[in-house]
This record gives C-alpha cells, sequence and structure tokens, in this order.
C-alpha cells in the first residue's frame, strides 16, 4: 500500500500541504470558498510539526499494525484490509481520544467543530490519484510510495 512519508531534510514549512488538505476536504473544493466561506472550516488532516530548524508534515501512516485501531474502544477507526488507509467512523467515535494517545506519529487530531466531537486523521485523498498534500508541496518534501 502507497503512504505519504515526509522528507525533514527539504520541508520548508510552508504549510502548503496543510492548505491542499482543507481545500481537498472542503464542500467546494476551491481554496478561495474554502477560506472565506465555508463554516466552519474543515481542519487540515496533517499538520506540520516545528522545532528550530526542523519540521515536517506529520501524516497518517497507515501503520500495517495500527495502534489507533488496537486503542478505539468503539471500533470507529477501521481499516478494511492492509491494501486500505485507516479510515474513521465520525458517527462511531466517542471521542475518548485514546487513538490520539496511541499514535506514534502524532497525526490524529481532535475535531471540535459544529458542537460535534471525533477524532480527524489522514484519509490520503479517497478521490485522488496523489494526496492533495504531496501535489502541492513545492519542495518534494512529502512522497507517496509504497516502501
Amino acid at each position: 500500500m502507497k503512504r505519504v512519508y515526509p522528507k525533514e531534510e527539504v520541508c520548508m514549512a510552508c504549510r502548503l500541504c496543510e492548505i491542499a488538505c482543507i481545500v481537498e476536504h472542503s464542500e467546494y473544493k476551491d481554496i478561495f470558498w474554502a477560506f472565506r466561506s465555508e463554516k466552519p472550516r474543515q481542519l487540515p488532516k496533517t499538520k506540520v510539526e516545528e522545532l528550530g530548524p526542523l519540521s515536517f508534515s506529520a501524516n497518517c501512516r497507515h501503520c500495517k499494525e495500527p495502534a489507533c485501531i488496537e486503542a478505539c474502544i468503539t471500533g470507529a477507526l477501521y481499516r478494511t484490509d492492509e491494501e486500505h488507509p485507516v479510515l474513521i467512523d465520525k458517527d462511531r467515535c466517542v471521542a475518548c481520544w485514546m487513538c490520539i494517545m496511541a499514535c506514534p506519529y502524532g497525526s490524529i487530531n481532535r475535531d471540535e467543530r459544529n458542537g460535534t466531537r471525533h477524532s480527524t486523521k489522514c484519509d490520503l485523498c479517497p478521490d485522488k490519484e496523489i494526496p492533495a498534500c504531496v501535489k502541492a508541496c513545492p519542495n518534494r518534501a512529502l512522497i507517496y510510495e509504497e516502501r
């Protein structure tokens, strides 16, 4: 299965991966409408982490043996098989945040918009051949490949 891998040595923390993710998961898939009109705005499913000169996009690695699925008490996190991404069923998530604590990559976040609470994470942009974050990265600091 292909996954998104960061290259810390070339990431310049421009956060275009986060913007591309917001636009891709927005209702209109248009940068203007996603940021200007959509309320509440989508949350990025990837997050750029920075510490001094080091930066990288913390994407879900869709682990072969996902700790998040093991930690989920309701079965909200799931995967159909090893060749598919780990996904979240928002309706089953009870916001216990066990998946956030279990993820070794820190790539699961809280979504507490509109009075609802559930976890959110990368879904590898299921309608795209290449995830939006990878396509938007000007420095090729994100690689989408099978390892």
